[in-house]
């Protein structure tokens, strides 16, 4: 199967999931980038779950994929943050449910996202200055 296609059917097997079990979860990362313009490609699947919900999806994921080891990254000011692979896509997984900006629909499933301006103030706390230069610049 082709990267993207992969990527595409890992996401919708997980929105599926998210959304039966009633999870408040959101898209962000450069997924995020990558649907609003910013750039030609995404690497992983960035996850954000509502603090109270990260249990319930830490277990669908868990039978979907497999958790992979990480040592936490101070970068990352959540938390919760885990890392996880399904169908060989990476994902990590605190969002409020007032972040969620818009839906879009992939794989027949509706998939919620979080604002530009959340994941720029994100990136500037990680201190990832090309990510917020994408963001600042115009669409592609």
């Amino acid at each position: 199967m082709e990267e993207l296609e992969r990527k595409w059917a890992a996401l919708g097997r997980i929105a599926e999931a998210f959304n039966r079990a009633g999870l408040v979860w959101a898209m962000g990362g450069s997924l995020l980038l990558y649907l609003k313009g910013k750039t030609g490609r995404f690497a992983d699947l960035d996850l954000m779950v509502r603090e109270e919900d990260a249990e319930t999806a830490s277990g669908l994921l868990s039978e979907m994929g497999r958790r992979t080891p990480t040592a936490p990254n101070p970068a990352y000011r959540t938390r919760c943050f885990e890392e996880w692979q399904v169908d060989g896509v990476e994902h990590d997984c605190s969002l409020l449910p007032e972040q969620i900006a818009e839906w879009v629909t992939v794989k027949g499933q509706r998939i919620p996202l979080q604002s530009l301006a959340d994941w720029r103030r994100y990136y500037q706390l990680m201190d990832r200055p090309e990510k917020v230069r994408m963001i600042d610049a115009p669409d592609r």
